[in-house]
């Protein structure tokens, strides 16, 4: 049985899911894409990239959402960079930015400017009026080495937030999921994370096709078609996908009302975990 599922005091037997929106604040498009979804479409919760250039305006759109805080520190594009809020320079990959890479942020990071950064965006999303239902961390950058997964655990302790990771079936190394248990930290039973730039579709289909009792966080990259996001990315038709997906796909939709699964927030784990 899913221990989640009994924190949350739901029968053994319950699918519940979380569509998980990222890329808030990365760009117009985005915003409009994952704030679509969260208004018209199947999503139930997202993530604000704090240091992204369209992050503000995403809080001046926001409206009481299920919105988490992504902690960021990839700038994942070449000519469309991103970097720390703080003072950090161990954070910066010498081209106007954070690193490009996980591997290249783990060679360099001193954990202390990590720490005071990540802080620093969540304090910030929480003076800009956000009400943050969890954490996650863009591309998963704080779960690939021991480290930076301490401060991840750190802050969520702090702020008692759930935690996105990876799914558990992912060898991290290290016991990510065991040591957010051991902190009394909810996380979902398992994810449904496409490689970045691919889209959400084929693997989406496949887990609401197969779900398990417990809780399942898909995730998706909702952004709609306008000249930025083309000049942004080359993957660009992926993210336009992931928003027709989640938004107008009405046979996605009623695939997943065949599955018997409900959709559910990290507002509802975030409730559960304070209760405990």
């Amino acid at each position: 049985m899913s221990r989640l599922l009994e924190i949350l005091g739901r029968p053994p037997t319950d699918r519940l899911v979380i569509i998980n929106c990222l890329g808030l604040g990365s760009s117009n498009a985005a915003n409009h894409g994952v704030l679509n979804a969260l208004r018209d479409g199947l999503a139930t919760s997202a993530a604000i990239q704090v240091p992204c250039p369209w992050s503000r305006a995403a809080a001046a759109e926001h409206r009481g959402e299920d919105i988490g805080v992504s902690l960021t520190f990839i700038s994942e594009h070449s000519t469309y960079r991103w970097g720390p809020i703080t003072r950090a320079p161990s954070l910066l990959d010498g081209n106007g930015g954070f690193p490009t890479s996980s591997l290249d942020l783990g060679e360099h990071a001193d954990i202390e400017e990590v720490l005071r950064e990540a802080r620093a965006q969540l304090e910030r999303a929480i003076l800009w009026g956000f009400d943050p239902t969890h954490l996650s961390t863009h591309l998963d950058a704080l779960c690939h080495r021991p480290e930076l997964f301490d401060a991840y655990l750190e802050l969520a302790i702090e702020f008692d937030l759930p935690l996105s990771l990876p799914d558990p079936g992912l060898d991290l190394g290290f016991p990510a999921h065991k040591l957010a248990a051991d902190e009394r930290l909810l996380v979902p039973d398992r994810v449904v994370a496409p490689p970045p730039g691919t889209e959400a579709r084929p693997l989406v289909d496949e887990a609401v096709n197969s779900l398990e009792p417990g809780v399942t966080e898909i995730r998706v990259r909702p952004a709609i078609d306008t000249p930025e996001v083309r000049a942004i990315t080359s993957t660009w038709a992926a993210q336009v996908s992931d928003a027709h997906l989640v938004t107008s796909d009405w046979a996605f939709r009623a695939s997943l009302a065949r599955s018997g699964a409900e959709t559910i927030g990290f507002r509802q784990l975030r409730q559960a975990q304070r209760r405990m």
